[in-house]
């Protein structure tokens, strides 16, 4: 391994573990970010996209028409943050399923990294490679961090109809899988 690559890998773990902290002081400064955040997104139809899952199989957003779609984006495959959050989804996924939802993760990583941690961790919905940050870029969460590109850990609850109703820009992986169902089930009953 090229001290180049370790470099990176390291400075990218580093980011996943830490992922719901963010290295600049102007993206952490407040409240008035997050609420300037939901602003932007709030009531926008959700991007479209074609992407494919650790399987190799095609995605499109309007094949999720008619039902809710949580587009959780990570920065690197097997760190611990990503790894924590993965499973609190997995954890949760038959209750998403119940509550007429699907579960999208999306990260930069090809599709060969997303079928070994995929395979790694027995997750049963789609990550999408997102390597020409095709919806990671119309989101505007492509980071840079050093000499590697990312996406920032951040979620977009979109409805059946294909609208945002809520964007997630600051994520604890602990916790978070649990918040966006209890939200799922909060904007369901309107």
């Amino acid at each position: 391994m090229t001290l180049h690559t370790l470099l990176r890998v390291s400075l990218l773990g580093i980011t996943c573990t830490f992922g719901t902290y963010s290295l600049s002081h102007a993206e952490t400064s407040a409240l008035s970010s997050s609420a300037s955040s939901q602003k932007q997104w709030v009531g926008q139809p959700a991007p479209n996209f074609k992407l494919q899952d650790q399987n190799g199989k095609w995605h499109q957003s309007q094949q999720y028409r008619g039902q809710w779609m949580v587009l959780y984006f990570y920065p690197k495959d097997d760190s611990p943050g990503c790894t924590q959050e993965a499973n609190q989804f997995k954890a949760l996924y038959p209750q998403f399923l119940k509550s007429n939802a699907v579960v999208l993760g999306v990260s930069l990583d090809d599709v060969k990294s997303h079928q070994k941690f995929s395979s790694k961790l027995g997750l049963p919905f789609p990550i999408l490679a997102d390597q020409q940050q095709q919806l990671a870029g119309q989101f505007g969460i492509v980071r840079n961090f050093g000499i590697a590109q990312i996406a920032k850990r951040e979620t977009f609850l979109v409805d059946p109809q294909g609208t945002i109703v809520y964007h997630y820009s600051s994520v604890n992986t602990q916790t978070h899988a649990k918040q966006v169902l209890a939200d799922i089930q909060k904007f369901s009953k309107k």
